[in-house]
């Protein structure tokens, strides 16, 4: 099988491709540094599994993930991350992920999750399962819209003005999420989300 492994950290993207490229499966080991040069390879070359990180640069491992389900690609995509954020895996799992797995794991349990992938299967870490199931996301798809708007520093007008709503309807949404994540203001409440990985 011809692997992509894209992970800013090249330490680790040295360790891991070096590792996998000794096992008798592997045919190929395809590196990128961030999600942009992923894109690159995957338009340019048949890839049989992306092995992304999700917090990379320029574009992030999901986005690399939804650019291949949209753009039909044959291409597997296991992520592997050290974040147990549930909005992450929430949306990993939305856009079709094959595998979500932690990195702590051997390179022979990797081994394992490409072949289940290869051969049609899905896998999720099972401590990914439980974070999601306790902590599911509260917030419903317009106030995710609204506080991804106060992340990027617009006021309830701009928001309003933005999103063709009212000001007094922008405020009741701020309300309510507030409320949902026990958040004393804005700025609080959007940073409360992008930890959970929410936005």
């Amino acid at each position: 099988m011809k692997v992509l492994v894209a992970e800013d950290q090249s330490m680790l993207r040295d360790a891991m491709c070096q590792l996998l490229s000794l096992q008798e499966d592997i045919v190929a080991v395809l590196q990128a540094k961030n999600g942009d040069e992923a894109i690159q390879i995957l338009e340019s070359e048949d890839v049989d599994i992306a092995i992304l990180d999700i917090e990379m640069p320029v574009k992030t491992g999901l986005e690399v993930l939804e650019w291949i389900k949209q753009e039909v690609v044959k291409t597997k995509v296991v992520i592997v991350t050290t974040f147990k954020r549930p909005g992450y895996f929430e949306r990993a799992v939305k856009a079709g992920v094959d595998a979500f797995v932690l990195k702590e794991r051997s390179i022979s349990d990797l081994m394992q999750t490409l072949h289940t992938v290869l051969a049609g299967g899905k896998e999720y870490s099972p401590e990914l399962m439980e974070v999601v199931m306790t902590h599911p996301n509260p917030l419903t798809k317009q106030e995710v819209i609204v506080l991804q708007a106060v992340a990027q520093g617009l006021s309830n007008q701009e928001i309003a003005d933005k999103l063709y709503l009212s000001n007094g309807t922008v405020r009741n949404y701020m309300t309510t999420i507030l409320s949902k994540l026990a958040a004393t203001n804005r700025t609080e409440a959007a940073k409360i989300a992008q930890e959970k990985g929410w936005l």
